[in-house]
């Protein structure tokens, strides 16, 4: 597993570029005892994440990840990045399912800073990609800076 990572601190606006990487997450390959683990954690044993042969009796290639273990992957960057109380809000898209045996690389980038009298807000668009560019999963991250 590879990070891209700052200092944990308290960002400030002007830190921040419009257009611009702030961080990188890659995981995996990911296997299905990572799966096994996360169900268990996480208590969604639903046979297609866990179960091979269920899997592609019901048209699958096999098994998938949980769309929830991908976004825990992009919540792992996000606190990497950024300390709780700067974090305004956080949501994402499920867009593709994921397989045992790939990479997922985490991508956040600053898209639009905003400031007015009251505060000030950075936009960060999070990407969660497979090695061949296929998006599994995208969201919006609001970032308060002082």
């Amino acid at each position: 597993m590879e990070i891209m990572q700052h200092e944990l601190k308290i960002w400030n606006f002007d830190e921040f570029e419009v257009n611009k990487k702030i961080g990188e997450l890659v995981i995996g390959p990911i296997t299905h005892m990572d799966l096994v683990r996360y169900a268990g954690a996480s208590g969604d044993f639903n046979p297609i994440h866990v179960d091979t042969d269920f899997a592609i009796s019901v048209g699958l290639e096999g098994t998938i990840a949980h769309g929830m273990y991908v976004m825990a992957q992009i919540g792992k960057l996000i606190t990497n990045l950024f300390i709780p109380m700067q974090i305004k809000s956080w949501g994402v898209k499920f867009k593709g399912m994921t397989f045992p045996g790939e990479n997922i690389i985490i991508q956040a980038n600053v898209i639009k800073k905003t400031a007015t009298p009251e505060e000030k807000l950075v936009s960060i668009k999070i990407e969660a990609t497979n090695r061949g560019g296929n998006i599994k999963a995208s969201g919006d991250l609001i970032i308060a800076c002082k």
